[in-house]
């Protein structure tokens, strides 16, 4: 595969949700699967690095639900874009991968009343074609840029496949730092 199988072909836009400065010196993007068990192992790492990493990484979720191996991937992606909706996409993002054992529609009911997000407006927006949409479109793209598996990272448009434990990770962004 040539190097530039390896690159994000579609940049980060105001579409994406993102957490950290838009000026931050790495852009770390992660094509995720709710329901994966990898991408389960690799959030608290990813937290971990963000946390410890602040100043120099903006986050960016992208979804990639692997729907014929992980049934409920795609509704636990449309309950973080229904969340993100009322403006807690982050907090359903945490609950999500926090709680991997509750991805059926209570679950994701129960989560978004926790959350304090109006119920009426989360189902009618879990049920929207529009988002549905938005999740195949991420899909898509990350098929352009390589993605097979989730989670799947990328370090300012660079596919990274190195260690993805705190050491490696937090390498990998200094070595990208300015």
């Amino acid at each position: 595969m040539s190097q530039e199988t390896h690159r994000l072909r579609v940049p980060v836009s105001q579409d994406d949700w993102t957490r950290g400065r838009a000026d931050a010196a790495v852009t770390l993007v992660e094509y995720l699967d709710y329901e994966c068990p990898h991408c389960q192992a690799a959030y608290p790492v990813l937290e971990k690095a963000l946390r410890a990493q602040r100043d120099k990484v903006r986050f960016v979720a992208r979804h990639f639900p692997m729907s014929s191996s992980h049934p409920r991937a795609l509704d636990a992606a449309l309950a973080a874009e229904a969340a993100g909706r009322q403006s807690k996409f982050w907090q359903m993002h945490q609950r999500l991968f926090e709680n991997p054992g509750e991805l059926e529609r209570e679950h994701l009911l129960r989560h978004a009343r926790e959350l304090g997000l109006e119920l009426k407006q989360f189902e009618a927006d879990m049920a929207d074609p529009q988002l549905k949409r938005k999740i195949e479109e991420q899909k898509r793209q990350g098929l352009r840029s390589g993605v097979n598996g989730t989670p799947t990272l990328f370090l300012n448009e660079v596919r990274y496949d190195g260690p993805r434990d705190f050491e490696g990770l937090s390498a990998a962004v200094d070595s990208r730092y300015g």
